[in-house]
């Protein structure tokens, strides 16, 4: 085990609707947080939205199963991103500079990741076979799967902010953790951005959107100026019933 990086001041972190636990330190952990807020949101929403749509509203259901593809989508990046570069250099921090006990929980992230998304698939199919035969049964299939993956991930995502982002702070440098930073935002491909922009800022509180722009940049700001009428039409297509849902 080698030394420890020197302490570096603590910056503020963000403390957003849903949020389980602020991990504090040097680490600028807003990107982080976003998006599980961002996950939360939509869960909520999905939730709330497959009870209250009528079954008779086949262009709603329409919408809504293309909106989960890209909530899938949204996820299976973020994960794919963690497990192939922020677990590793985490994995590699903990093991210059943390204990036995940080491995185990760097190495749990991804075992959950792979529990997560057969669940994920089973609510696409769910989807498609209330689009192909509206009817109570399927709805009811639908909310069963919808709420479970709702409760894994929402127990992964506690984990994560509870335990392995304040592991974060603790032993990665600041050159590790920004370099691993850069290298997932470069993983993002370029044709999605506008949706991710849309996406990251809905429902975010004020100090969300601020925090965001500052660490993404003015033009950020530009950009989300000129996506989020589209973003929020879609939304509001596939979201029109169930409304924002409960964090």
């Amino acid at each position: 085990m080698t030394a420890r990086p020197a302490a570096a001041p603590s910056r503020r972190q963000l403390d957003l609707p849903g949020q389980t636990h602020v991990a504090e330190g040097p680490h600028d952990h807003t990107g982080m947080y976003v998006m599980h807020h961002a996950f939360r949101r939509d869960l909520a929403a999905f939730a709330a939205s497959v009870r209250a749509t009528p079954l008779t509203d086949v262009p709603t259901w329409q919408a809504l199963a293309r909106r989960w593809d890209r909530f899938a989508s949204c996820l299976h990046h973020h994960h794919t991103a963690e497990d192939e570069l922020y677990w590793p250099a985490l994995l590699r921090a903990a093991e210059a500079r943390g204990t036995g006990a940080d491995l185990v929980e760097v190495r749990a992230m991804s075992e959950e990741h792979a529990d997560i998304d057969p669940l994920v698939e089973a609510c696409i199919s769910g989807f498609a076979a209330v689009v192909d035969h509206p009817c109570e049964e399927h709805r009811n299939a639908l909310d069963i799967r919808v709420a479970g993956l709702r409760e894994v991930l929402g127990e992964h995502l506690r984990h994560e902010e509870t335990v392995v982002l304040p592991l974060v702070q603790r032993v990665m440098t600041t050159e590790e953790f920004t370099a691993v930073e850069a290298a997932i935002g470069r993983s993002y491909p370029l044709r999605e951005t506008a949706f991710l922009i849309g996406w990251a800022m809905s429902g975010l509180p004020p100090q969300g959107r601020e925090a965001m722009v500052a660490l993404a940049g003015t033009p950020y700001r530009v950009l989300h100026a000129l996506v989020r009428g589209r973003f929020e039409r879609g939304e509001r297509a596939a979201f029109r019933h169930g409304g924002g849902g409960t964090l």
